[in-house]
């Protein structure tokens, strides 16, 4: 059973606070921790206007957000670690070697789909990424309950 779920892009504005807001509504009351990072994190940073927009109107907030750098402890102490795309797979494996058994792209039951980076694009794209983690989320979710 997974209690501790990481979910990890580049910045941690847009794509991996997106994922951890879509998961944290779907998975609510099962007693989970989901947090996110970034390879690159824009530390401190709030989540991307747009991203959030986006995720308001599909009736979830996430004011609360800060980014935050992924690190070793923090890859220790997840059971799942859920990546956007393979090159940050590849980063986390230059972390911690050892936690690649439990790293997988979030698009992993979409046949391996990595979920583009929307920062600094239009707002379709930011409406694309929304769908496509809705999607990887719900895929996910066979395996999470």
């Amino acid at each position: 059973m997974f209690e501790n779920i990481l979910i990890v892009c580049v910045g941690n504005i847009c794509r991996s606070p997106t994922a951890q807001a879509l998961l944290t509504h779907r998975l609510s009351g099962q007693g989970l921790t989901i947090g996110s990072a970034g390879i690159g994190a824009l530390v401190g940073n709030p989540m991307d206007k747009t991203a959030h927009d986006v995720l308001q109107e599909h009736g979830l907030d996430f004011t609360a957000h800060r980014a935050r750098q992924v690190d070793s402890h923090m890859l220790h102490d997840a059971d799942l670690i859920l990546a956007m795309e393979h090159s940050h797979i590849q980063h986390i494996r230059q972390i911690a070697p050892e936690v690649h058994g439990k790293t997988f792209l979030i698009g992993k039951w979409q046949d391996e789909l990595e979920i583009p980076d929307p920062y600094r694009q239009s707002r379709p794209a930011f409406e694309h990424v929304h769908t496509l983690l809705t999607q990887a989320v719900e895929s996910w979710l066979p395996y999470l309950k």
